[in-house]
Protein backbone atom coordinates (compact mmCIF):
# COMPACT_ATOMS: atom_id res chain seq x y z
CA UNK A 1 0.00 0.00 0.00
CA UNK A 2 2.87 2.30 0.97
CA UNK A 3 4.77 1.34 -2.71
CA UNK A 4 1.42 2.79 -4.26
CA UNK A 5 0.38 5.90 -2.07
CA UNK A 6 4.16 6.83 -3.11
CA UNK A 7 3.34 6.53 -6.76
CA UNK A 8 0.47 8.41 -6.44
CA UNK A 9 2.21 11.07 -4.86
CA UNK A 10 4.67 11.28 -7.36
CA UNK A 11 2.23 11.13 -10.14
CA UNK A 12 0.25 13.87 -8.44
CA UNK A 13 2.70 16.24 -7.40
CA UNK A 14 4.25 15.80 -11.11
CA UNK A 15 1.29 17.19 -12.70
CA UNK A 16 2.38 20.61 -11.67
CA UNK A 17 5.39 20.57 -13.96
CA UNK A 18 5.24 21.60 -17.51
CA UNK A 19 6.50 18.30 -18.26
CA UNK A 20 5.77 15.69 -15.91
CA UNK A 21 7.43 12.76 -17.38
CA UNK A 22 11.00 14.84 -17.30
CA UNK A 23 10.10 15.61 -13.79
CA UNK A 24 10.04 12.16 -12.75
CA UNK A 25 12.85 11.11 -14.88
CA UNK A 26 14.46 14.12 -12.53
CA UNK A 27 13.80 12.61 -9.50
CA UNK A 28 14.31 8.77 -10.90
CA UNK A 29 17.74 10.46 -11.58
CA UNK A 30 18.56 11.53 -7.62
CA UNK A 31 17.98 15.14 -8.39
CA UNK A 32 16.87 16.66 -4.93
CA UNK A 33 14.19 19.02 -5.98
CA UNK A 34 12.73 20.28 -9.24
CA UNK A 35 10.83 23.60 -9.97
CA UNK A 36 7.29 23.73 -10.62
CA UNK A 37 5.28 26.09 -10.87
CA UNK A 38 2.14 27.07 -8.37
CA UNK A 39 -0.96 28.44 -9.03
CA UNK A 40 -2.27 25.82 -11.13
CA UNK A 41 -3.10 22.76 -9.02
CA UNK A 42 -1.93 24.66 -6.03
CA UNK A 43 -0.76 27.73 -3.84
CA UNK A 44 1.88 27.19 -1.01
CA UNK A 45 1.65 29.37 1.90
CA UNK A 46 5.48 30.18 2.92
CA UNK A 47 5.71 31.34 6.89
CA UNK A 48 8.71 31.70 9.21
CA UNK A 49 9.74 28.27 10.62
CA UNK A 50 8.55 28.50 14.54
CA UNK A 51 5.28 29.74 13.42
CA UNK A 52 4.86 27.15 10.66
CA UNK A 53 5.64 24.38 13.15
CA UNK A 54 3.66 25.35 16.08
CA UNK A 55 0.88 25.89 13.27
CA UNK A 56 1.41 22.40 11.97
CA UNK A 57 1.24 20.79 15.97
CA UNK A 58 -1.86 22.75 16.18
CA UNK A 59 -3.47 21.25 13.38
CA UNK A 60 -2.30 17.36 14.12
CA UNK A 61 -3.90 18.09 17.77
CA UNK A 62 -7.37 19.51 15.93
CA UNK A 63 -7.28 16.09 13.71
CA UNK A 64 -7.93 18.19 10.65
CA UNK A 65 -9.19 15.59 8.31
CA UNK A 66 -8.22 16.80 4.82
CA UNK A 67 -4.77 17.61 5.46
CA UNK A 68 -2.27 18.63 2.62
CA UNK A 69 1.45 18.77 1.93
CA UNK A 70 3.75 20.30 4.38
CA UNK A 71 7.29 21.74 2.88
CA UNK A 72 10.38 22.74 5.42
CA UNK A 73 13.00 24.63 3.94
CA UNK A 74 15.61 24.10 6.37
CA UNK A 75 18.00 26.42 4.82
CA UNK A 76 15.54 29.31 4.85
CA UNK A 77 13.72 28.05 8.03
CA UNK A 78 10.26 28.20 6.74
CA UNK A 79 7.14 26.42 6.38
CA UNK A 80 5.25 26.35 3.24
CA UNK A 81 1.68 24.98 3.53
CA UNK A 82 -0.05 23.29 0.19
CA UNK A 83 -3.34 25.33 -0.31
CA UNK A 84 -5.79 25.47 -3.17
CA UNK A 85 -4.92 28.23 -5.67
CA UNK A 86 -6.43 31.42 -4.31
CA UNK A 87 -5.85 34.01 -6.39
CA UNK A 88 -9.08 36.15 -4.94
CA UNK A 89 -7.17 37.31 -1.79
CA UNK A 90 -4.12 38.22 -0.55
CA UNK A 91 -2.11 36.58 2.58
CA UNK A 92 -0.63 39.26 4.77
CA UNK A 93 1.67 39.14 8.27
CA UNK A 94 4.91 39.40 8.82
CA UNK A 95 7.30 37.10 7.32
CA UNK A 96 4.13 35.84 5.12
CA UNK A 97 4.98 35.01 1.42
CA UNK A 98 1.90 33.61 -0.48
CA UNK A 99 3.18 31.73 -3.42
CA UNK A 100 0.97 31.46 -6.38
CA UNK A 101 0.40 31.99 -10.38
CA UNK A 102 3.58 32.95 -11.73
CA UNK A 103 5.81 31.49 -9.32
CA UNK A 104 8.11 28.55 -9.00
CA UNK A 105 8.66 26.22 -6.14
CA UNK A 106 11.61 24.22 -5.50
CA UNK A 107 10.14 20.70 -4.49
CA UNK A 108 11.92 17.56 -3.22
CA UNK A 109 10.60 14.05 -4.44
CA UNK A 110 7.25 12.99 -2.23
CA UNK A 111 8.36 9.64 -1.57
CA UNK A 112 11.92 10.15 -0.11
CA UNK A 113 14.10 11.58 2.17
CA UNK A 114 16.24 13.66 0.12
CA UNK A 115 18.44 14.95 2.68
CA UNK A 116 18.75 18.21 1.43
CA UNK A 117 17.69 21.72 2.78
CA UNK A 118 14.52 20.49 1.53
CA UNK A 119 12.28 18.17 3.20
CA UNK A 120 8.90 16.84 3.50
CA UNK A 121 7.25 17.43 6.91
CA UNK A 122 3.71 15.79 5.74
CA UNK A 123 4.14 14.54 2.22
CA UNK A 124 1.44 14.70 -0.37
CA UNK A 125 -0.46 11.53 -0.20
CA UNK A 126 -1.32 11.46 -3.96
CA UNK A 127 -4.93 12.02 -3.48
CA UNK A 128 -4.73 15.70 -4.30
CA UNK A 129 -5.95 16.64 -0.69
CA UNK A 130 -4.44 20.31 0.31
CA UNK A 131 -5.33 22.44 3.14
CA UNK A 132 -8.27 24.53 3.64
CA UNK A 133 -7.12 28.39 4.05
CA UNK A 134 -9.67 29.03 6.73
CA UNK A 135 -8.29 26.25 8.78
CA UNK A 136 -4.44 26.86 8.30
CA UNK A 137 -5.09 30.69 9.11
CA UNK A 138 -6.77 29.98 11.77
CA UNK A 139 -4.27 27.58 13.19
CA UNK A 140 -1.62 30.06 12.74
CA UNK A 141 -3.61 32.64 14.48
CA UNK A 142 -3.50 30.21 17.10
CA UNK A 143 0.38 29.82 17.10
CA UNK A 144 1.57 33.28 17.34
CA UNK A 145 -1.78 34.96 18.92
CA UNK A 146 -4.53 36.27 16.87
CA UNK A 147 -3.77 39.91 16.48
CA UNK A 148 -0.18 39.47 14.48
CA UNK A 149 -1.30 36.24 12.87
CA UNK A 150 -1.27 36.40 9.02
CA UNK A 151 -4.54 36.92 7.35
CA UNK A 152 -6.47 36.57 4.07
CA UNK A 153 -7.61 39.82 2.86
CA UNK A 154 -9.97 39.63 -0.21
CA UNK A 155 -9.44 41.72 -2.95
CA UNK A 156 -12.75 42.90 -4.56
CA UNK A 157 -11.32 43.61 -7.73
CA UNK A 158 -10.71 40.05 -8.28
CA UNK A 159 -13.00 37.48 -9.78
CA UNK A 160 -13.54 33.85 -8.66
CA UNK A 161 -14.07 31.98 -11.60
CA UNK A 162 -17.01 29.48 -11.17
Amino acid sequence: MQRTMGKQAVEWLAAAATDPRTCKEQWDQGADAVLLEAGRLWDVLSVPEHLGLSAVDLLRRMQVRASGPVLVNCGARRVGFFLPPDPATDWVGPGVRHVGRGSWVAVPPPDRSTGWRLEWLLPPDGTGALYNPDVVELALREACGAPAAPVRVSRPWVERMP
